[in-house]
């Protein structure tokens, strides 16, 4: 598992990953001082680094169970918001914002957990002229403004424009004097997709950022999980409500002409098969594998790949992952008290319509007493499993129905006719 202290943090995650930095070199600073968990905040960790993050995925992920959340929970939110837009990682209460440390990742969550509360658009459209105004000319975004863009946050950028209706084919850096406009959101997902030119076994995939020397790309599971979201038009939280018949299509590489880019409407599909070909052979889960530790599971990254193959129209193949992580759910979610593990786990189980009222509930009592919750533990149950019991007691009226109704017709034929 990655360090606390940069959990939810998901571009220096897969830097870590990839065995880069990103932005400033956070390793060098002298460690944080201790700060009180505010009112309003979910979970008891030190928000320092993930505050905002795991408290837009709480968001997400109640609004989704249909939990309204305390006032003081979605003002804490829009608080940290700063004036131009964007989010940091956390403020503390009283202190000025400084656009260096703003985190795209941070802001893409905090738009879709504002979207998907409703009621906040002022908030939402300032955040999407954020990420306008921090886009790279080659289409991307790091993580924090002014550094290389990466496969992760530009990722989460493209998820939050579709979160807030917002075309990304149509969002592009203007250029310099002369040079024309920059390159689109999408050109820049399409950066850090591994194409034909790569092994057949690396087609599809995502990395974190290009090598510094060659500009080789390396395939990297988080950026993948993340970005292949994106790629597959989706956004928190995912509805999975588009299902596919077949397995993903790998990437169509017939000959040496085939572009080492992969185009835009083949992007989603070329990830989701990537990513299905990992998980059966990581047994389900994806792996994080940092220099000179043992590979572990990376629970983060397995999450949003199976949030990517729901969003992809690719439940069945995301099935397996889904029962290993709620099998790992104790481990992962420290028995349900880290808030942004069991915010993702919900958002999971929530897209695969499987039974939340478990998560809801542990998820819930990490924070401050909601404004309301389901009247019933089945409320928090996706829609479809609820369908799928009323359908059946809807059968079984009709043929209570029908079966009275042949009986009387039968007795009143005998009326008429003795010999029947």
């Amino acid at each position: 598992m990655l360090t606390a202290a940069r959990l939810g943090a998901a571009a220096l995650s897969a830097a870590l990953l990839a065995g880069v930095a990103a932005g400033p070199a956070l390793a060098d600073s002298p460690a944080p001082t201790p700060v009180t968990v505010p009112e309003g905040l979910y979970g008891k960790g030190d928000p320092t680094y993930d505050g905002v993050w795991r408290q837009s995925l709480a968001l997400i992920a109640l609004s989704g169970a249909k939990v309204t959340p305390a006032d003081s929970a979605v003002a804490w939110l829009a608080g940290q918001q700063c004036e131009d837009g964007g989010w940091p990682s956390y403020r503390a209460a009283g202190a000025a914002c400084d656009p260096k440390s703003e985190d795209s990742n941070a802001t893409a969550l905090a738009v879709q957990a504002l979207v998907a509360l409703g009621g906040h658009q002022p908030a939402v459209d300032k955040g999407v002229a954020w990420f306008k105004a921090n886009q790279n000319p080659d289409g991307s975004w790091p993580y924090n403004p002014g550094n290389p863009g990466d496969g992760n946050s530009t990722g989460l950028a493209v998820s939050a424009l579709f979160a807030a209706r917002t075309d990304p084919a149509s969002v592009a850096k203007p250029g310099t004097a002369g040079s024309g406009a920059g390159k689109n959101a999408f050109d820049g997902l399409a950066r850090f997709q591994l194409g034909c030119t790569a092994p057949a076994d690396q087609r599809g995939a995502f990395a974190y950022q290009p090598d510094a020397a060659t500009g080789a790309l390396t395939p990297n599971a988080l950026a993948g999980g993340q970005a292949s979201l994106a790629a597959a038009g989706g956004h928190l939280p995912v509805a999975g409500s588009v299902r596919a018949d077949s397995e993903p299509k790998p990437l169509a590489c017939t000959d040496s002409s085939a572009p080492a880019t992969v185009p835009h409407a083949e992007s989603g599909e070329a990830a989701a098969a990537h990513l299905t070909a990992q998980l059966q052979s990581g047994g389900g889960h994806l792996t994080l594998t940092n220099p000179g530790a043992a590979p572990t599971p990376d629970y983060t990254a397995t999450a949003w790949a199976a949030l990517s193959l729901v969003q992809s129209g690719h439940p069945d193949q995301a099935s397996d992952t889904v029962d290993w992580l709620d099998q790992q759910q104790a481990v992962w979610t420290k028995d349900g008290t880290d808030a942004g593990a069991t915010a993702t786990l919900l958002l999971v189980a929530q897209a695969d319509h499987r039974p939340t009222a478990d998560l809801t509930g542990k998820l819930t009592a990490l924070g401050p007493t909601p404004k309301a919750a389901p009247a019933t533990a089945d409320e928090a149950t996706p829609a479809k499993k609820k369908n799928d019991g009323f359908g059946q007691y809807w059968l079984i009226i009709v043929g209570l129905l029908i079966g009275t109704g042949g009986g009387l017709l039968l007795s009143l034929q005998r009326k008429r006719n003795p010999s029947l």
